[in-house]
């Protein structure tokens, strides 16, 4: 049973006729006689009586014309419900974004994007870069935004902003440049949490030197970059942080940020999503769009 053998199965109903309904919705009779013979097979009971040249309903067929109304009337308000979305292009995107494009560049992406679709609505989640991948591959957010790449044949990523690391200190503090990582071992230092992406460049870089985290003077490690920027604001240790994040505060003169000599590794920051996950419209929207949003 279809909707369509429904729709066929009520017009007759309505002009009594399997020929008048044939020529109300533009089919042969013997297609019309086709959907009738089609659903009673299926249901296994009979529609119709033939009364002179009436065709009148049996029990049966009141029954299901009944349910074949309601059906039919949820179908348009689906397609009207579905319509009404397209045309104003109104939803949710759930995004999951990791320190850095959380505060520096997803609030400047989606003032954009709400310049041209302000019905949307977003919800926000903020975690380390490896916690980002992971809700896009269970499916409980439409997309992410992170610094680090995490293989998987479900995910794809679209780079969206290339940038460095940077030293930062307190205004307090001052450093002889050009900076060598071996001239700032002895500083306290805060550190990242092991799964953000700024984490990940940052061993790459001491590894690449020949330094173990056990040479540098940790003091603490964070989960939260914001926080840790404060920390540094408040002169309890130098940190190695993303520079986008850094080139705001030193405008403000809130910190003082330094190049790190031979520190040239550069990253991407970028949009992901899952190839398995069906996109509303506006997700959609939004991916194709995000490299001119930033």
């Amino acid at each position: 049973m279809d909707l369509h053998q429904l729709y066929v199965f009520t017009k007759v109903v309505e002009h009594k006729s399997f020929s008048k309904a044939a020529e109300n919705i533009f089919l042969s009779q013997s297609t019309v006689s086709s959907h009738i013979q089609g659903l009673e097979k299926t249901l296994g009971v009979k529609l119709f009586d033939r009364v002179g040249r009436e065709s009148i309903l049996t029990p049966h067929g009141e029954r299901l014309y009944h349910w074949a109304r309601q059906l039919l009337l949820i179908k348009d308000q689906a397609l009207l419900d579905l319509k009404e979305g397209m045309t104003s292009l109104r939803g949710m995107i759930r995004i999951a974004t990791s320190s850095v494009p959380g505060q520096f560049m997803v609030p400047k992406m989606i003032k954009q994007f709400r310049a041209q679709y302000p019905e949307v609505l977003f919800h926000i989640n903020q975690s380390s870069s490896k916690h980002v991948a992971e809700k896009v591959l269970n499916g409980s957010v439409d997309l992410g935004l992170l610094g680090q790449k995490f293989e998987d044949d479900k995910l794809r990523y679209i780079p969206l902003l290339k940038e460095k690391l940077v030293l930062v200190t307190s205004n307090e503090i001052r450093i002889t440049e050009p900076v060598e990582i071996n001239g700032i071992l002895q500083y306290p230092f805060i550190m990242r949490n092991s799964d953000s992406g700024t984490n990940a460049l940052l061993e790459r870089f001491l590894k690449k030197n020949k330094i173990s985290k056990d040479q540098l003077n940790i003091v603490s490690y964070i989960e939260d970059g914001q926080s840790l920027i404060q920390m540094v604001i408040e002169n309890i240790g130098i940190s190695i942080i993303s520079e986008v994040a850094a080139r705001e505060y030193s405008r403000h003169h809130m910190l003082k940020m330094y190049s790190i000599q031979n520190f040239d590794d550069e990253r991407y920051f970028y949009l992901v999503y899952n190839i398995n996950k069906t996109q509303s419209i506006v997700s959609k929207l939004f991916i194709e769009g995000a490299v001119e949003l930033v």
